[in-house]
């Protein structure tokens, strides 16, 4: 069974070019379906710091999608590693998730930093981020992450 899902809305403002680095401090504008959402489906939302974002690919091929084992970003300094030990577009349904600051809501317009996703960018579900809902446990990761996302969040450049 094949699920079919339509977008609820779109990032109308902030960054333009897709890129691998430099997404701290990017200010976008999330603006809701005003044709398909009543003003009170946001109702409350502005009492969180942070939001969670389903978003799609869009702007990557579905050629792109690679199912083996390769190496981050193409660095063999990096172990090869499975399509579902990699967060990017090379994704069988090409759907990521991100974890915004809410700066504030304005009807069914929605102020976010930090949202890695490009103006244009199809919006296929929100909610707030629960605390209680994050991870339960410690954490561990392998070192190459940190190593290949030591940019990610560093400032946006200006051009």
């Amino acid at each position: 069974m094949a699920l079919e899902i339509k977008p609820i809305g779109e990032v109308v403002a902030g960054r333009t070019e897709v890129a691998d680095d430099y997404w701290g401090g990017v200010e976008s504008v999330i603006q809701l379906d005003e044709a398909e959402f009543p003003i009170d489906s946001v109702q409350g939302l502005e009492e969180f710091s942070h939001l969670v974002v389903v978003w799609h690919f869009d702007q990557a091929s579905p050629d792109d999608v690679e199912y083996h084992a390769r190496s981050p970003r193409g660095n063999p300094d990096w172990p090869a590693t499975g399509t579902f030990a990699h967060r990017n577009h090379r994704r069988p349904n090409q759907l990521a998730q991100s974890f915004p600051r809410l700066l504030r809501v304005d009807g069914l317009t929605l102020f976010v930093r930090d949202l890695d996703a490009v103006v244009g960018t199809k919006i296929y579900d929100l909610s707030p981020y629960f605390t209680e809902m994050g991870p339960r446990g410690n954490l561990h990761e392998p070192a190459w992450p940190g190593q290949m996302l030591t940019d990610y969040w560093a400032p946006a450049l200006r051009g």
